[in-house]
């Protein structure tokens, strides 16, 4: 082979090797920018594929995967922050200004959104809402169990305006009642939930057996409401139970008889029920109306207070002492990680110019004044900040709602004035409300 003709090789191979240099430098320089070309735009498009509020993690993620001469982008799964004052206008401007083309991205798929941990729903704060449209949740033909006290459309009440109004949340949307009781059904699986205290706690656990009640087959559901003290909703299918325990003070009341009996109210020793509270996943306490009431329906003679008889004491000094036993009870029984205490609220008893009957709407004003004195609704709240068993305090009140005369059948053969219940609540009306957020916050949780 002569001289000129390796020169002419080495001269071509040369060149060959210069262009094919050329070509890799300038693939590598194109290949970062389509890779943060795609990855942003899918933020883009992650932004336009939901409905939810941009203070949500959008979870998107580019996986970068090459072989030699081909570029392949795939996606799966990574967590991208948007700030809550971040909008769909900001990210396209941004993804503008880094020179991002027009080129449609690949479909993105395992697209997941979940809610920031920072958003929080106070379920108390909204307002009610009249819906004439709206259908109680179950009617009382359906829970013939129902007391009388509560039944007002089987006593004979001709209005159910009241039955319409619905509580409306400012931040987030309560469950409807159809997919509720099921879901309500599903939490309490192998579970028990006990509801304990007075007349009012009672009226609770009525509204959430019958909600229970008319959402599973009769061969499923088993109810005993033959006892005074002790009310029990069992569904079969769910190995789930809801029971109500009477226990107006939270506290023993022992009746002593040494000639004429003597009541007394225990401060020092939680109620008889403790035993059969114990181990509940769910537990829903009340007290307060019994801790008011004078003349014959007072229902103690003595308070017993460290050993010690006691006739005259202040009511709120006792409650205190009372509220001090019930806690302690609670701290040293209850697992936190394993059972949920509530504390409903002391719903106000509308009397004198807030009273209940006639009345078929909502109160609206929020400066009226409670006829319940507000030291004891204050001793229930500091009660509860000082345990270390974390207690939820559930409370909401709506005056229309009162039974008010129907109370009873006989409701045509007494004086309004001085027999309307202003106290309780009909049903179906506003403990289903309350069963509505115990659930949510259950869930919340």
């Amino acid at each position: 082979m002569d001289i000129n003709s390796i020169k002419e090789r080495r001269k071509l191979c040369t060149f060959a090797s210069f262009i094919g240099l050329a070509i890799l430098v300038l693939c590598l320089n194109q290949l970062p920018q389509s890779v943060n070309i795609l990855a942003i735009r899918t933020m883009s498009i992650a932004m336009n594929s939901t409905d939810q509020p941009s203070n949500h993690h959008k979870e998107i993620t580019p996986k970068l995967t090459s072989s030699l001469g081909i570029g392949r982008l795939e996606l799966s799964t990574c967590v991208i922050n948007m700030p809550t004052t971040t909008s769909e206008k900001d990210v396209l401007k941004q993804s503008g200004s880094m020179g991002i083309g027009i080129h449609s991205p690949p479909a993105i798929k395992n697209v997941k959104i979940s809610e920031s941990k920072d958003s929080k729903c106070n379920l108390f704060d909204g307002k009610w809402v009249y819906e004439p449209e709206a259908n109680p949740p179950y009617k009382v033909s359906q829970c013939p169990f129902l007391s009388d006290q509560v039944s007002c459309q089987r006593n004979g009440r001709p209005d159910s305006e009241y039955e319409k109004w619905n509580w409306k949340a400012s931040e987030c949307e309560l469950p409807r009642y159809a997919s509720l009781m099921g879901q309500m059904l599903e939490k309490l699986r192998d579970k028990r939930a006990i509801i304990a205290g007075d007349s009012l706690n009672r009226n609770q656990w009525e509204s959430l057996a019958c909600l229970l009640y008319s959402s599973v087959p009769s061969t499923s559901a088993h109810i005993d409401v033959k006892d005074a003290s002790y009310k029990v909703f069992k569904s079969k299918d769910h190995n789930c139970s809801v029971e109500f325990y009477w226990s107006p003070f939270l506290i023993q009341l022992d009746t002593i008889n040494q000639g004429n009996s003597t009541r007394i109210l225990r401060l020092d020793k939680i109620s008889k029920f403790e035993k059969k509270w114990s181990g509940a996943s769910i537990m829903v306490f009340n007290t307060g109306h019994w801790w008011v009431h004078h003349g014959k329906v007072k229902a103690w003679d003595l308070f017993l207070d460290k050993r010690k008889l006691v006739e005259d004491m202040e009511i709120q000094v006792a409650f205190k002492k009372a509220m001090k036993t019930w806690a302690r009870w609670i701290d040293r029984n209850v697992e936190s990680s394993k059972t949920m205490v509530f504390f409903r609220g002391i719903s106000p008893e509308h009397k004198g110019n807030q009273r209940c009957a006639n009345v078929t709407k909502p109160m609206m004003d929020e400066s009226y004044v409670s006829f319940f004195p507000e030291p004891m609704t204050e001793i229930v709240r500091k009660t509860i900040k000082k345990m270390k068993t974390p207690v939820k305090y559930l409370n909401i009140t709506k005056r229309d709602a009162h039974p008010s005369i129907y109370a009873r059948k006989q409701w045509k053969q007494r004086e309004p004035e001085f027999h309307r219940d202003c106290s309780h609540w009909c049903l179906p009306g506003l403990p289903d409300t309350w069963n509505t957020l115990l659930y949510s916050m259950i869930v919340f949780d």
